[in-house]
């Protein structure tokens, strides 16, 4: 596999006013010790509190920010983020740092080793250090095992907020995409592998859960009601109206 000249990380950022400044700093950090240059790619996804403006304070010639309004997603802002990169390796991770950015070492060389087409960050990595709640761990076995049986392909966490692309999965995969919130990480890997880039492989992380979020229980059921209809609507458009082989949507 050729040598990677540049990596682009895509950030998308909710509501991330109390740690976005050092979440960044921390990135950079890490990406300033890998052999490679490398782009920081922000995206805010909804005007809603400072993170934008804090961003526009950090100055640094790798840094691309952009933003908009009204908050539209995390699948949204991924999205939007990924088609305004230009590295021959992009991935992204979510803002917050829950998972260790020094994953980027791994999953390069993951990328290297494999000529992959996708490395996925995974909780279920033997060699994954994790905190993770209890409840947590069952629903992502059970959501696991849904999404064999509908899509075949065998990457054990699809979840995980961080991942790596080669460019050409990229130009062809992400302009398709529809999910803007639920089940996105789904709608990627299922239409990827629907497309022949079926070498994905996953590698190890660190995740310390920092659950700071104000999700109740009842709204904690209602993500993962609508998580699972996402699910089995890309279903429907992958295997019944071969949606995405027919429509590349810019």
């Amino acid at each position: 596999m050729k040598k990677f000249n540049l990596l682009s990380v895509v950030v998308p950022a909710y509501k991330q006013e109390k740690t976005i400044v050092n979440d960044i700093s921390r990135l950079f950090n890490v990406l300033d010790k890998l052999n490679i240059d490398y782009e920081v790619v922000v995206v805010v996804d909804g005007f809603l509190d400072g993170t934008y403006n804090k961003i526009k304070k950090i100055k640094s010639k790798k840094l691309k920010l952009y933003g908009y309004d009204k908050n539209q997603g995390k699948g949204y802002a991924v999205k939007c983020g990924m088609l305004k990169t230009k590295g021959d390796i992009v991935g992204f991770i979510d803002a917050g740092m829950d998972i260790n950015p020094s994953a980027f070492f791994i999953l390069l060389d993951f990328m290297k080793l494999h000529n992959a087409d996708i490395i996925v960050g995974s909780k279920l990595h033997p060699d994954s250090v994790v905190r993770y709640p209890v409840k947590r761990r069952i629903l992502s076995w059970g959501y696991r095992v849904f999404t064999h049986l509908l899509f075949g392909f065998n990457v054990k966490d699809t979840q995980v907020g961080l991942k790596l692309f080669k460019r050409e999965v990229v130009r062809s995969v992400f302009p398709r995409l529809l999910i803007k919130q639920f089940a996105f990480d789904v709608e990627t890997l299922a239409v990827a592998y629907s497309l022949g880039y079926t070498r994905i492989y996953e590698a190890p992380i660190k995740l310390t859960f920092k659950d700071k979020s104000s999700i109740t229980s009842r709204s904690f059921w209602r993500i993962i009601f609508f998580m699972l209809w996402d699910t089995v609507a890309v279903f429907y458009r992958l295997r019944i109206l071969h949606y995405y082989v027919k429509h590349r949507n810019i």
